[in-house]
């Protein structure tokens, strides 16, 4: 594996340390924490919204300190302080730590809330900790003052495909020098309800039809109709290969590769065919230095719409062709947590190569007829570990991919 990506002339033209993964964390309606989670993948799904239950910000923060801070940066925080407990003490200085996390839509549930404070109560009224509840950054900046890492401190805001880039960009910090370990992933809390109002982010999504009138969760199922909205967190503890060995860490894969584009064609829909989500994944393979026959297993976006499930099955279709390896999306128990989706997914990934399992695509019962790529349905799947891509596709065609595999010499 190693020796194949490293002969890929693409990948020798600009030189780049390797990547291991050293941490992980998840926060979700299945499971808060890596094993519950990865189990409640592999169970039923309740219908509707998948909110997060058990969850106690307190575990984290002091009492004022939570009130002062939004739900997805709670999740955030908690998130990255679960995968640097997993990840053991690194040990390097903080100014080479960086966190670039991610999210899709930030404090919305504290916007609404002080919205609401402004018609019914006046001005007066709203909270000065409006703007730090509410902006995107918020997430990260906590992580990093939290434990002062100084280096590189970002959040990427690119609709589903957030917490993706967010590792991608990530993986390069390291790969290129620029940092030595980074704490990536992505929150979501965008289906809070305050008091009666009901959230406004489910509204959105609901007059916009994507969501499923039935809230079931059906990837690439012939009665798919609509994804069903979640919440949750991710994170992942990525550190310069020759640290995590030096320091004997758990490793529990490698990035490889990495790949984003964009479709340039719509606000919502997939380019037609998902031209650009072949494109990126064939981008993240180059560089990779991977081919299409290295993929042992695809955790696919599959978000249970019509238009995107289909374009992402014709752009494997096209990628793979008929010999496709095997398919799954866990979005059918986990819904679609939006910007934090991919981070979570990255987690699953990591957690089926610990495993030796890819977790079904739950809610699948009868394949869509037009859909011909070999998917993971029923029940859990044995896996030997090898190169894993994972996709995200968001609104505004934003397309990422990450080529993560098992660590080796």
């Amino acid at each position: 594996m190693a020796s194949n990506a490293s002969n890929h002339p693409d990948r020798n033209r600009i030189p780049r340390r390797r990547v291991a993964i050293t941490g992980i964390a998840a926060i979700s309606s299945c499971g808060i924490g890596k094993d519950t989670f990865f189990d409640g993948l592999c169970l039923q799904a309740p219908v509707g919204p998948r909110r997060v239950t058990g969850f106690d910000p307190t575990g984290w923060l002091e009492p004022k300190e939570a009130k002062r801070t939004d739900r997805f940066a709670q999740f955030s925080i908690a998130a990255a302080d679960m995968a640097l407990e997993d990840a053991g003490r690194i040990g390097l200085p903080k100014d080479r730590i960086g966190v670039i996390f991610a999210t899709g839509i930030g404090g919305l549930a504290t916007l609404q809330e002080q919205l609401s404070n402004l018609i019914q109560k006046g001005p007066r009224r709203v909270s000065p900790f409006l703007v730090p509840m509410m902006m995107c950054n918020a997430g990260a900046a906590g992580i990093s003052m939290r434990h002062g890492f100084s280096g590189p401190c970002q959040t990427i805001v690119t609709a589903c495909a957030s917490s993706n880039h967010a590792i991608s960009d990530a993986y390069r910090q390291i790969a290129f020098g620029f940092a030595d370990a980074v704490i990536t992933g992505g929150a979501e809390a965008a289906i809070e309800p305050v008091g009666e109002i009901p959230p406004i982010g489910e509204v959105a999504f609901t007059q916009m039809t994507a969501l499923s009138s039935t809230g079931v969760s059906r990837p690439f199922d012939r009665d798919r109709d609509g994804f069903v909205i979640a919440e949750g967190a991710a994170a992942l503890v990525l550190e310069e290969m020759s640290s995590a060995v030096e320091r004997d860490a758990h490793i529990y894969g490698e990035i490889l590769g990495t790949a984003a584009n964009a479709d340039a064609y719509h606000i919502t829909a997939p380019s037609p065919s998902g031209e650009g989500a072949r494109l990126c994944m064939e981008l993240a393979l180059k560089d990779a230095g991977l081919h299409a026959g290295d993929i042992a297993h695809i955790n696919a976006h599959g978000t249970s719409t019509p238009l995107n499930d289909l374009a992402e099955a014709q752009a494997l279709n096209k990628l793979f062709g008929s010999a496709s390896p095997p398919v799954s999306s866990i979005k059918g128990v986990l819904g679609h947590s939006l910007g934090a989706a991919g981070a979570l997914e990255a987690v699953a990934v990591c957690m089926t190569m610990e495993k030796g399992l890819i977790p079904p695509t739950v809610g699948l019962d009868t394949q869509d007829p037009q859909i011909e790529i070999s998917i993971v349905k029923d029940k859990a799947m044995p896996f030997t570990p090898g190169p894993v891509l994972s996709n995200s596709f968001g609104f505004g065609g934003h397309n990422g991919c990450l080529v993560i595999g098992p660590y080796s010499l």
